[in-house]
């Protein structure tokens, strides 16, 4: 039975556990996974749309800027699990905060087969950015427009939230100053002697 020594021990050394980063796979770093791997990529959406089923998966997992990259689309019907065999139209657009008000401009970057059941298309992004992947395809009639988003590069160090917060954290802080300054010449003026 372990004393008390060695249960405080045991205590301190599991808080004190780093827990382990899984950015290796099989002793290969996930940025340079590409779909050729038999790990799954880092971007992998899957959602349902009209009568389709829809996977879609970007690689690397990781894009950088000026690099190439891929797309891969799979649709299959709900009804049947037939695959879609039309082509399907990819663009990107930037995704900037003002881009529900200024919308920016759409960028056609391929029209794709299926290739045994998958489209993939494949695109070089200059500049590192949040971006919109749009998928348009038409079936019996009904248009189908999908949109995944795609990061490219790495992101801000501080985003909108932390930009908020930093904005709140001086704006505060400088009502407190300004607070603290009246106080004090009121103080001087009230103890003023006369």
């Amino acid at each position: 039975m372990p004393n008390p020594a060695q249960k405080l021990l045991l205590c301190i050394l599991l808080a004190t556990a780093l827990p382990a980063h899984t950015h290796h796979v099989l002793g290969r770093p996930s940025y340079a996974l590409s779909e050729e791997s038999n790990t799954p990529p880092s971007m992998q959406v899957e959602t349902q749309i009209g009568d389709y089923y829809v996977t879609y998966m970007a690689f690397p997992a990781f894009p950088k800027p000026g690099e190439q990259g891929r797309v891969n689309l799979y649709a299959v019907r709900i009804d049947n699990n037939a695959p879609f065999t039309g082509d399907i139209h990819f663009s990107a657009r930037d995704d900037g905060w003002l881009d529900g008000w200024f919308p920016s401009d759409e960028e056609l970057i391929g029209t794709q087969p299926p290739d045994d059941g998958v489209h993939r298309q494949s695109f070089i992004i200059k500049e590192a950015g949040d971006y919109i992947i749009t998928a348009r395809f038409e079936s019996g009639g009904e248009p189908y427009v999908i949109d995944f988003p795609l990061r490219i590069g790495e992101p801000a160090p501080v985003g909108p939230i932390g930009i908020a917060v930093g904005i709140i954290v001086a704006v505060l802080l400088w009502v407190n100053v300004v607070k603290r300054k009246r106080r004090v010449k009121k103080t001087r003026v009230a103890t003023k002697p006369s």
